[in-house]
């Protein structure tokens, strides 16, 4: 049991566990912001564009709800409600557009940085490099 607490234990704290449980939860925030950019800011110019209707609530009525003689619900209405899934789909355009452009810049930047690697010059080689490749040359000539 010790061995399994202490394999847990390396697993748990290894940079790229924490890293990713601070993605998780960073995401899970951004999901947030997003879903309320798309229902409270988005979708209402959308409904005013489109005549005043609300997404959230457009739906087909399948069966109707059956009511009894004193009026009281027997039945649940069975309906189609495409309207939350126009919404969900708004969610993700606007999330898969904000996740392209993080990464489009982050590679631009990732790739500067490499070009700026491959223009460094060469540094010069120390005193005892110098003297190594000589003792090398020597000895390659003697061995001829």
């Amino acid at each position: 049991m010790g061995k399994f607490i202490q394999d847990f234990k390396e697993f748990a704290l290894k940079g790229n566990v924490i890293d990713m449980a601070i993605g998780v939860i960073i995401g899970g925030a951004f999901g947030k912001i997003v879903t309320s950019l798309v229902n409270d800011i988005i979708m209402p110019v959308v409904s005013l564009c489109t005549g005043s209707m609300k997404f959230s609530d457009l739906s087909t009525t399948l069966r109707p709800e059956v009511k009894d003689a004193a009026g009281v619900v027997v039945e649940e209405a069975v309906t189609f409600n495409y309207g939350m899934f126009i919404q969900n789909i708004v969610d993700f355009i606007i999330i898969a557009l904000c996740i392209f452009i993080a990464l489009r810049y982050t590679m631009k930047f990732m790739k500067k940085e490499e070009k700026v690697e491959e223009e460094a010059p060469a540094p010069e080689p120390t005193k005892e490099e110098v003297l190594l490749t000589e003792i090398r040359d020597i000895l390659k000539s003697e061995k001829k």
